[in-house]
C-alpha cells in the first residue's frame, strides 16, 4: 500500500499525540475538517505529478480561496480566527503539501501582511479583499542576490522620489509567486534617508521582468523567481503608507517566521503518517516491519519531535493572540521546529528503506521539502543569533 491509495478524512490526527487540537473552537475545528478534506480530495491526487514536473496547480486557487487560507486575519469576510486556528491551518496543508502552503503564505501572509500592517486604509481596503479572493496574485519581494541573512544592513535595491513618482532600480532573487502575481511588495532602500521602504509594484509595469528559477530539488511546485527592476517608476500613493523603516517590515517577519514552523511541523506530519501507514503494510521476516523494536524506535522519536514542536507552536500563537509575542519567541520557534523536522523526516526516510526515496510513498516529497523550509525566513544561525540577542542582551551579529 503507498500513502495515495485513498483519501484519509477524520476529525482528529493520531499524530496530534496529545490532543492539542481540542484547544481549538468548535467553529475553528469544523473549518479545520473543511480544510482538512479539500486537500485529501482535491490536493493530495494531483500534488505529486505537479512537484515532479515543478508546476503550479492554478485550477486549485479558487478553492483555496474559498477556504478563506488567503489571509483570514486581513479578510472581514471571513469568521475572526486565532492565531492557533491559524497556524493550525497552514500545518494541515503542509501535511499534504508544503508547495501550496508556501503559496498561500506568499499570498495571505507576506503579500497581505504587508498591506495590512504597512498599508493605508485606502491601500488595505482596495487590495486585501483582491488578493483575499484570489481575483489578484500577490509576492513578496525582499531577498536580493547578494543580500539574504543581512536584509537589514544589506538591502540594495534602491528607490529615488522625483515628485510623487518613485524610481526603483534593483534586483530580487527567490521570489514566490513572482512569475505570475499581478502586484509584487518590493522593499527598497530610500537614497534621501536610507531608510527601508516598501512598494506595491504592478508587475506589468515597464522595467519590470520575473525569470523562473529552474531545477530546484525542493517545494518545486512553488514559482520562485529573480526579478529585475529598471527604471521601474511607482506612483507616491502606491508607497506603504505605514512603513516607516526596517522595523516596521520586522512586524510582518515576526508574524510569517512563526507561520513558517507551523508549516514545518504539517510537513513533518506528513512524513511521519506516511511511514507509519508503510510500517504497519510492509513485510518483512514474515511480519510487518512496525512489530520490529528498531522501526518503532523511528516512529517513537518522530512523534516525539512533532508533539514539542506543536506545542511550542501553540504557545507562541497564543502569544501573538495576546499580544505579547517577540522576535526572539518568534525567531526560536521557526530555528527550533525547522531544526526537528529536519531530523524527523529523516527518521521517516530511514523506516522506508529504499522506497523513502520514491515520490508515490509520500516520504521523498517532505524530505525535500524540509530543506527549504530550514532555510527561508531565516536561516537556524541567523535565528539562533536573535534569540541569543534576548538571552545575552548582546548583539553577535557582524
Amino acid at each position: 500500500m503507498t500513502i495515495t491509495d485513498a483519501p484519509r478524512v477524520s476529525n482528529l490526527l493520531e499524530s496530534d499525540f496529545y490532543y492539542f487540537q481540542d484547544q481549538l473552537s468548535d467553529r475553528e475545528n469544523e473549518k479545520i475538517l473543511e480544510i482538512r478534506s479539500f486537500f485529501e480530495t482535491a490536493v493530495r491526487p494531483i500534488a505529486n505529478d505537479y512537484w515532479a514536473r515543478a508546476e503550479m496547480p492554478f485550477e486549485l486557487v479558487p478553492g483555496l480561496a474559498n477556504l478563506g487560507v488567503f489571509g483570514p486575519e486581513w479578510n472581514d469576510d471571513h469568521f475572526e480566527t486565532s492565531a492557533v486556528f491559524r497556524g493550525w491551518s497552514g500545518m494541515e496543508m503542509a501535511r499534504v503539501d508544503s508547495s501550496l502552503t508556501t503559496f498561500c503564505g506568499v499570498q495571505g501572509g507576506l503579500a497581505m501582511g504587508a498591506l495590512g500592517v504597512g498599508g493605508s486604509d485606502e491601500q488595505r481596503a482596495y487590495w486585501l479583499p483582491r488578493l483575499a479572493s484570489g481575483e489578484i496574485m500577490g509576492s513578496f519581494g525582499l531577498t536580493e542576490p547578494l543580500s539574504g541573512s543581512d536584509t537589514a544592513r544589506g538591502l540594495n535595491t534602491q528607490a529615488t522620489r522625483t515628485g510623487d513618482t518613485w524610481v526603483i532600480n534593483g534586483a530580487k532573487r527567490w521570489i514566490g509567486n513572482a512569475t505570475f502575481a499581478d502586484i509584487v511588495i518590493i522593499w527598497a532602500r530610500d537614497t534621501a534617508d536610507d531608510k527601508v521602504k516598501g512598494f506595491i509594484v504592478r508587475t506589468d509595469s515597464p522595467g519590470f521582468s520575473a525569470t523562473k528559477i529552474e531545477d530546484k530539488q525542493s517545494l518545486r511546485i512553488v514559482q520562485n523567481a529573480d526579478i529585475t527592476l529598471t527604471n521601474v517608476e511607482v506612483a507616491e500613493e502606491d508607497r506603504l503608507q505605514r512603513i516607516n523603516g526596517f522595523r516596521d517590515l520586522a512586524v510582518v517577519l515576526r508574524l510569517t517566521r512563526a507561520g513558517v514552523a507551523w508549516q514545518a511541523v504539517g510537513n513533518s506530519i506528513g512524513a511521519y503518517e506516511a511511514a507509519v501507514a508503510y510500517s504497519k503494510s510492509r513485510i518483512q521476516f514474515g511480519k510487518p516491519i512496525g512489530s520490529f523494536q528498531l522501526v518503532q524506535e523511528l516512529l517513537a522519536q518522530a512523534l516525539g519531535n512533532i508533539t514539542a514542536s506543536i506545542a511550542l507552536c501553540v504557545q507562541v500563537s497564543r502569544l501573538q493572540d495576546q499580544g505579547r509575542q517577540t522576535d526572539a519567541q518568534s525567531a526560536l520557534s521557526k530555528a527550533y521546529v525547522t531544526s526537528r523536522a529536519r531530523e524527523t523526516v529523516s527518521l521517516c526516510r530511514e523506516a522506508l528503506g529504499g522506497n523513502g526515496i520514491v515520490l508515490e510513498y509520500g516520504v521523498a516529497k517532505p524530505f525535500a521539502d524540509a530543506e527549504a523550509i530550514y532555510t527561508f525566513e531565516g536561516t537556524r544561525q541567523m535565528n539562533t543569533l536573535i534569540v541569543g540577542k534576548a538571552i545575552t542582551g548582546f548583539s553577535a551579529f557582524v
